[in-house]
C-alpha cells in the first residue's frame, strides 16, 4: 500500500509533458500560420459535430436520467467520499458549483445565446417570425436546453460518483483514468499507456475550454472598461486584463480550495443573487417572469425531443450539439473537480444540487440577463442586437446593462461578476488540472500556479492573433470531445456498478 500512495503522489511526467506539449503546439503552429490552424479545426469541428453530434446527444441525455434514477433509489442515501459529514457546508458547496462548472461560460453566452435566438428564431419552431413578441418564448426555451438539466448533469453526476468511489473508497489515484477503474481494476491506473492517453485528452479538452473563457474575459472586460472609463480598447488594455485575472487565479489556486475558490464563489453567488433582485425590480420584471414561466413550462415539457432534435444539422452545429460537446469536453475534469469538493455528500445530495438546483439558477440568470436584452429590443430594435452583431458577445452585455437605471453601476457590477465567475472557473481548473497530474486531491502549490499563468499565456498570445483564434480554440473542444464521450459513455455502468458495490458493503458493516 505504501508503493501506491507514493505512486498517487507522484507527478505524472508523460501526462504533464504530452499535454502540456499539445498546447504549446497548438500556440506555435497558431503563430506560424493562423489560417491553417483556423481550417484545420474548422474541418474537423464539422466532421465530429456531423458523425458524432447524436451521441452527444445520446450521452448527456442517458446521464441526467440514470443520475436521476440512482438518486431517488436506494443507492440515494449512500454517503460518498468514505467520511460521515461533509467538508463544507451547503451554501459553499453549492456557490463553488455554481461559481465553477459553467459559470465560465455561462456568463458570456447569458445575453448572446437568447438575443440570438430571438433574432432568428431556431427551427424547432416553425412559423413564428424572426424578432417578434412570440419569439421571445421559443429564444429563452433554447437557451435553457443549451445550458440547462442536461448540461449541468454531465458535469458532476455519474462521473463525480465514480471518481469518489474509485479515490476515496478504493484509493485510486484522483486522475480522469480512474472512471474506468471499476471496469478495467488497476492495470488502467499504474503504468498504463492507455491511461495515460485518457487523461491526456481530458486535460487538453478542459485547458481548451478555460482558456477560451479568459481570451473572451479580455474581450469583454476590455469593452466593458472602456465603455466605463473612456480608455482605449485595444489590444494592450485586453492583455493587461488576462493577465491581472490569471495572477489572480494563481493565487486563488495556491491558497486551496478552502480559502481562495470558497470565498470568490459564496461572494460571486451573493452578488449574481443581488444583481437578478436588482434587475427585476428596476427592470422589465414583469416580462421577465412572465416568459421565464412559460419557456421554463415548455423547456420541461419538451426537454426529450428539443434535446434529441436532429432536423438540422448545420443550426445543431452551431448550437445545442457544440455546447453539449463542450460540455462533455469539460466532463471528466469536472467530474474530478465534483469529486474533491463534494466529499460526504450523499448521492441523492450531489444530484440535486448539481442536476436540478444549478441548472434551475443557471435558466434564472439566463431569463434575467437575456429577457431584459430581448424587451430592450422589443422596445427599440437594434438597441442590443447593433452591439451584438458589430462586436460580437462581449458588447451584448454591456449594451443590455448602460440601458437598465443606473447604468453606470449595473454595468460595473455586472463588469465584475463576470470577471469572477471567470476567475473561479481558471483557478478551479488550474486546480483539477493539478490534481490530475499529481494523482491526488492537494497537488502542489507551483503546479496549480504553473497552470493558471500557462492558460493565461496561451489566451494572450491568441487575443494577440485575433478573436478568431480563441474561436478555433473553443470549437477545438468539440474535436477533443469524441474519445471523451466513450469515457463518459461507461459510467452508465460503472456508476451502478460502484454504488451498488458501496450498497452491500454497508449492508454487511450493519449486519
Amino acid at each position: 500500500m505504501q508503493s501506491s500512495n507514493k505512486k498517487k503522489k507522484s507527478l505524472d511526467l508523460p501526462t504533464f509533458l504530452l499535454s502540456g506539449g499539445a498546447l504549446i503546439l497548438f500556440v506555435i503552429v497558431a503563430l506560424i500560420n493562423a489560417d491553417f490552424v483556423s481550417n484545420m479545426v474548422d474541418t474537423l469541428f464539422g466532421w465530429s459535430a456531423t458523425y458524432f453530434g447524436m451521441i452527444y446527444q445520446i450521452v448527456i441525455l442517458g446521464t441526467f436520467f440514470i443520475a436521476l434514477i440512482l438518486a431517488f433509489t436506494k443507492y440515494g442515501k449512500i454517503r460518498l467520499g468514505n467520511v460521515d459529514k461533509p467538508e463544507m457546508s451547503t451554501f459553499k458547496w453549492i456557490a463553488i458549483i455554481m461559481c465553477t462548472l459553467l459559470a465560465g461560460g455561462g456568463v458570456f453566452w447569458a445575453a448572446a445565446e437568447p438575443l440570438s435566438h430571438f433574432l432568428e428564431v431556431p427551427p424547432h419552431f416553425s412559423g413564428i417570425e424572426n424578432a417578434s413578441p412570440e419569439a421571445v418564448v421559443p429564444a429563452l426555451t433554447m437557451s435553457f436546453v443549451d445550458w440547462g438539466f442536461l448540461s449541468w448533469a454531465i458535469l458532476g453526476t455519474l462521473g463525480t460518483i465514480v471518481l469518489m468511489y474509485s479515490h476515496y473508497h478504493k484509493g485510486m489515484p484522483l486522475k480522469p483514468r480512474s472512471l474506468l477503474y471499476p471496469i478495467f481494476g488497476e492495470k488502467v491506473i499504474y503504468k498504463s499507456v492507455f491511461g495515460t492517453i485518457v487523461d491526456t485528452f481530458a486535460i487538453i479538452s478542459v485547458a481548451a475550454g478555460t482558456i477560451g473563457p479568459i481570451g473572451f474575459l479580455g474581450l469583454q472586460a476590455g469593452y466593458g472598461i472602456s465603455s466605463l472609463t473612456n480608455l482605449p480598447n485595444n489590444l494592450t488594455l485586453h492583455i493587461t486584463i488576462i493577465i491581472l485575472l490569471v495572477i489572480a487565479a494563481a493565487i486563488s489556486a495556491v491558497t486551496g480550495l478552502h480559502r481562495g475558490i470558497q470565498f470568490l464563489s459564496s461572494f460571486n453567488v451573493i452578488l449574481a443573487v443581488a444583481l437578478i433582485i436588482g434587475v427585476l425590480i428596476l427592470g422589465p420584471g414583469y416580462f421577465i417572469f412572465n416568459h421565464y414561466l412559460e419557456a421554463f413550462g415548455l423547456y420541461v415539457n419538451e426537454l426529450i425531443p428539443f434535446s434529441t432534435y436532429r432536423g438540422d444539422e448545420a443550426w445543431l452545429s452551431l448550437w445545442t450539439v457544440f455546447f453539449f460537446a463542450w460540455f462533455i469536453g469539460y466532463g471528466p475534469m469536472m467530474a474530478m473537480f465534483s469529486a474533491r469538493i463534494s466529499r460526504g455528500r450523499t448521492v441523492r445530495e450531489l444530484v440535486v444540487a448539481v442536476a436540478i438546483i444549478a441548472p434551475v439558477v443557471a435558466t434564472i440568470w439566463f431569463a434575467v440577463i437575456g429577457g431584459t436584452g430581448i424587451f430592450q429590443e422589443l422596445e427599440i430594435p437594434g438597441s442590443i442586437s447593433t452591439a451584438l452583431n458589430e462586436s460580437g458577445q462581449p458588447a451584448a452585455m454591456m449594451a443590455i446593462t448602460e440601458q437598465l437605471p443606473l447604468g453606470m453601476i449595473f454595468s460595473f457590477l455586472f463588469l465584475l461578476a463576470t470577471i469572477i465567475f471567470v476567475l473561479t472557473t481558471t483557478d478551479s481548473m488550474s486546480l483539477t488540472i493539478s490534481m490530475a497530474i499529481s494523482g491526488n486531491g492537494h497537488p502542489p502549490r507551483w503546479l496549480r500556479a504553473f497552470y493558471a499563468l500557462v492558460m493565461g499565456l496561451v489566451a494572450i498570445v491568441l487575443v494577440s492573433l485575433g478573436e478568431s483564434s480563441i474561436d478555433s480554440l473553443q470549437s477545438f473542444i468539440v474535436v477533443t470531445a469524441v474519445p471523451v464521450v466513450f469515457l463518459l459513455m461507461t459510467t452508465f455502468w460503472t456508476a451502478p456498478k460502484a454504488l451498488k458495490d458501496l450498497y452491500e458493503n454497508h449492508k454487511k458493516e450493519t449486519l
